[in-house]
């Protein structure tokens, strides 16, 4: 009898907790449903902020495309801003990547700016999109496309079974488990941390809403801006440096295009 009044005290807290998850915010929600085919299909939180966040990076890249165009030899204003951003990201590329930032200069940029504006949407009032893992899951998917086709096409089919039967032969199976886990550990590490700073800032103005003034700023000042920042920097680093080891040295003749 007793156990029993305990397993039931115990579902009622479990119930409680997760209507009070519900009201912290930082769950994904679904905004509105429509059916395609005779399934039903939702659109959540996290496409409404993603819409958001490419629709202000849309906005800024027409700015910034007409501010370069119109642009004098001295630049100032709007002009400098872009010119800044697009300095030292090719420094940061070019540094890291030797020979072939050349050719994935746009991509690194792209995401970069992506994922920088998601994390930091949160000072906006935004769910940051990067705190889906249907988000960052992609984004390691496609870096580690990139990574696999540049081994194909710098080693060659021999120099790819070289790498994973290295140093042993009978190292084949932890190569490839290694080779594999590169998406995962790049989408979960931006997702974790992107996500662990979203549901404490929840926490902050669900369990402390009476008291939550002018202070929360510091918290959004590290989890949003700090965090965001270097978990932008890290994932980017990371992807520049596993397509740069799978490029190897500097071929005798170069692609003439650049991955958009």
């Amino acid at each position: 009898m007793i156990g029993a009044n305990m397993l039931l005290a115990a579902e009622d807290l479990a119930e409680e907790a997760a209507e009070g998850s519900q009201d912290l915010g930082f769950m994904i929600k679904g905004v509105f449903s429509f059916e395609l085919n005779g399934v039903t299909l939702w659109i959540t939180t996290s496409h409404i902020c993603i819409a958001i966040v490419f629709l202000f990076l849309v906005i800024f890249s027409f700015f910034a495309r007409a501010a370069i165009k119109k642009g004098s030899e001295v630049p100032s204003g709007f002009q400098n801003i872009v010119e800044l951003i697009v300095e030292k990201l090719d420094g940061l590329v070019g540094g890291t990547m030797g020979w072939s930032a050349r050719i994935f200069r746009n991509y690194i940029g792209t995401i970069f700016i992506f994922i920088l504006f998601s994390n930091i949407s949160g000072l906006f009032g935004l769910r940051p999109p990067t705190a889906d893992y249907g988000v960052t899951f992609p984004l390691g998917v496609v870096s580690f496309s990139l990574i696999t086709i540049c081994k194909f096409r710098y080693q060659k089919v021999s120099g790819v079974i070289k790498g994973l039967c290295e140093p042993w032969p009978f190292w084949l199976p932890i190569n490839l488990i290694g080779d594999f886990a590169v998406p995962v550990s790049l989408s979960l590490r931006l997702f974790a941390n992107v996500l662990s700073g979203t549901v404490m800032m929840a926490l902050v103005y669900g369990l402390l809403h009476a008291i939550a003034y002018a202070w929360p700023g510091v918290l959004h000042a590290y989890f949003d801006m700090f965090s965001g920042a270097i978990q932008t920097y890290v994932f980017c680093m990371l992807t520049m440096t596993y397509i740069s080891d799978a490029c190897g040295d500097e071929p005798a003749k170069l692609p003439k295009k650049s991955v958009a």
